[in-house]
């Protein structure tokens, strides 16, 4: 990578001479459909750093100038467009990177990319925002990209003499993707495993500090309609980010506020358990692997960052639980070590009897052989102050861990292992979660297991916890037959068990699945997959999976067996108009289920977007017990004036929760990570009349202020 000293105008265009001297790299091998062929179309990329900034210049070729740019908005989603995506391994360590796309267009889209990105649901988080420029010019035959990324921007070791690349591109003309570096069709294209390196002509000098303060003032108007109450506020305080070494980082904030961002999809759940939602609180995501990246994620993660700033009541009721203030220390300590430290004290709520706390969270990562890492984790909630007042929290609640995280060269190997043991003032026994999982990933087999322990008296209140005093095995093999087909990229065979016991009951059998499933994988890039499943579920409690009122329950210590079938259909996203629609019909504990779920997605590019999600579940159980018809209706229509000013409006409507919800939030982008929001929200009770609940606007000016 060459080094200059000239001045570099990001305009799309690069016109300076730099760019004229330096190599580039081209000969992109295709990912999607095959990875045994070069690219169709010629895709090729250059690089320059100066002492501040990594510059590169992309030219994608094309033999269609009808690009496909949804929305201006920034974090699109990389399926369904035109795009360009630039990934950088800074410590070439193969787990953690930065990523940074952008389309013909300019539009910006950003990530942290943790666990060497084996996962696009948990290893990818596009909630993360930080200061960088690209545009790009369309040209006779080609799109010029032209990035510019502040050094101080992202981590790197000091002296370092090259860095692990990859780019990628999706090309919608052909419906080819494709990357610099030759990636197995059945590894994930944005993966850490598999990059090209790049030398830097001289070492790079350590970075300049990155020190910004981000103060925010806002207001609301809010009115409850059923208490009568109407109540004005008026909030202040902000955030700190200061870049430690090259590889550190500390937030700090003060009196948070997150009224801008967006509100969660609701859902009908008909399961027994607590369902996690994402976090989308900026202060909780960089380097968020360090903490949350621990324990089984479904069944026992001994830190959960939604449980700060929530808290219950005597009577097990959730209420917003005030942040006071917050400090957050991640990142590179060296090479091979990480360190995570995160503090926040949230305020006592006397008229909810809910008292102030403190919590902590302490994790370390070494790595260990090529892209393994152990890891340490300590989480600490604490009752501060004394409370006049009863409330149902223990006065502490603490846990420590040990992980081990696998992950081979080649990336076939994949795993964890882990063991957790919780503290409470009654310290009881059994009070420890442990768990194994590997997975097995070849271009034609794919194997996974999973075995997990939860004591009876395993405890995290900053945790999500499904259940306690089980044994869970699962168990999925996956047969893959790649074709050579006008029309077919794949098909994949699954066979999928599991299983989940009580050891302190003899290993009653809780439940039992078993799973056959087929997908079809088409060039175009649509899917069909068609699935079986027989399932036996034991309630240890009464249950209504309905959550009506009826008080009629499934009586607990009752065993079900029962089967349904599914269908599932995901359209060419390309396409103006695309959807995925999903159905299901069989037996549902002691009567019988049909489920239809779907989302239209339509756009006129790349100004508006609009979709539709629908999910319906026709309940039948015989009497006395409860039936229902649960409907949940959530349409978006998102407008993007330009590439700093968005409109949102989310509605949702839920049978099972009686609630119709209105979000409407303006978004303008007047300066690099500086906005001004606008957010209405309405919710009304649907049940025998159209009622409105609680009424707010609010809005709030942050400003970013960087050195």
């Amino acid at each position: 990578m060459k080094y200059t000293n000239e001045s570099i105008e990001i305009d799309g265009f690069g016109k300076e001479k730099s760019w004229e001297t330096t190599n580039e790299i081209s000969d992109f091998w295709q990912w999607f459909p095959t990875d045994s062929l070069k690219a169709d179309q010629r895709t090729t990329a250059k690089f320059l750093v100066d002492d501040e900034n990594l510059y590169v210049l992309i030219t994608s070729y094309s033999e269609s100038s009808e690009y496909i740019v949804p929305s201006l908005r920034r974090d699109y989603s990389g399926a369904g467009n035109d795009n360009v995506t630039l990934i950088l391994d800074t410590f070439m360590d193969g787990t953690n990177g930065f990523m940074f796309g952008t389309n013909p267009l300019g539009v910006k889209r950003e990530s942290l990319i943790s666990n060497g990105g084996n996962n696009y649901e948990k290893d990818y988080n596009n909630s993360w925002d930080v200061k960088w420029e690209t545009k790009a010019s369309q040209q006779n035959g080609f799109t010029v990209s032209e990035i510019k990324i502040p050094l101080k921007s992202i981590q790197y070791p000091e002296g370092a003499t090259q860095w692990r690349v990859n780019i990628y591109r999706h090309d919608t003309h052909t419906r080819q993707w494709s990357t610099w570096a030759n990636i197995p069709q059945n590894q994930t294209i944005a993966g850490l495993a598999f990059m090209g390196v790049v030398n830097f002509e001289k070492p790079l000098k350590k970075s300049k500090k990155m020190i910004a303060l981000i103060p925010y003032v806002g207001g609301a108007v809010q009115k409850d309609f059923d208490a009568s109450q109407q109540t004005n506020n008026f909030n202040y305080g902000g955030d700190a980010k200061v870049s430690i070494g090259s590889g550190m980082n500390l937030d700090l904030t003060f009196n948070p506020d997150f009224s801008q961002v967006e509100v969660d999809d609701q859902i009908i759940n008909l399961s027994r358990f607590e369902v996690t939602l994402p976090e989308k609180r900026q202060f909780f995501i960089q380097n968020s692997d360090l903490f949350v990246n621990f324990g089984d994620r479904r069944e026992a993660q001994p830190f959960f960052s939604r449980r700060i700033g929530v808290a219950k009541d005597t009577t097990g009721t959730t209420f917003e639980n005030k942040i006071i203030a917050g400090v957050r220390l991640s990142g590179k300590i060296n090479n091979n070590l990480r360190l995570g430290f995160l503090n926040m004290q949230t305020d006592q709520d006397p008229s909810n009897q809910i008292a102030a706390n403190n919590s902590t969270v302490f994790t370390l990562q070494q790595q260990v052989l090529d892209r393994s890492n152990l890891s340490f984790i300590f989480v600490n909630r604490q009752t501060s102050g004394n409370p006049e007042f009863d409330h149902s929290q223990d006065k502490f609640n603490r846990v420590i861990g040990l992980d081990f995280n696998l992950a081979s060269k080649s990336n076939r190997w994949t795993g964890r292992t882990f063991l957790h043991h919780s503290f409470s003032p009654d310290q009881k026994q059994d009070a420890y979660a442990s768990g194994i999982r590997f997975n097995y990933n070849a271009k034609v087999h794919s194997v996974s297991y999973g075995g997990t322990r939860i004591g009876e008296n395993y405890q995290s209140d900053l945790g999500f916890i499904r259940r306690t005093g089980i044994l869970k095995n699962y168990l999925r093999y996956t047969y893959r037959i790649w074709l050579k087909s006008k029309t077919l990229r794949s098909i994949n065979l699954s066979q999928t068990f599991y299983y989940v016991g009580r050891p302190k009951d003899d290993y009653l059998t809780t439940d039992r699945g078993l799973w056959s499933s087929v997908e079809f994988s088409f060039l175009n890039q649509a899917k069909l997959e068609f699935r079986y499943s027989n399932r036996y579920t034991y309630l240890t409690n009464d249950f209504d999976p309905t959550r009506s009122d009826s008080n009629v329950y499934l009586e607990g210590g009752t065993g079900y067996d029962y089967d349904d079938v599914e269908l599932s259909f995901q359209s060419d996203r390309s396409k103006i108009l695309n959807y995925n629609i999903k159905s299901s019909y069989g037996n549902f504990f002691n009567g019988t289920k049909f489920s239809v779920s779907s989302q239209m997605n339509y756009r006129l590019q790349p100004y508006f977007t609009a979709s539709m999600r629908l999910n319906y579940d026709q309940i039948k159980l015989p009497d006395p017990y409860p039936s229902a018809n649960l409907i949940l209706i959530g349409p978006k229509v998102d407008i993007t004036f330009t590439r700093t000013i968005f409109w949102g409006t989310f509605f949702q409507f839920s049978s099972q929760s009686e609630i119709f919800g209105i979000n409407s939030r303006l978004q303008w982008r007047f300066s690099p990570l500086s906005d001004f929001y606008l957010v209405y929200n309405d919710n009304y009770f649907v049940t025998d009349t159209f009622a409105p609940k609680v009424r707010s606007l609010t809005f709030k000016l942050t400003y970013w202020f960087n050195k």
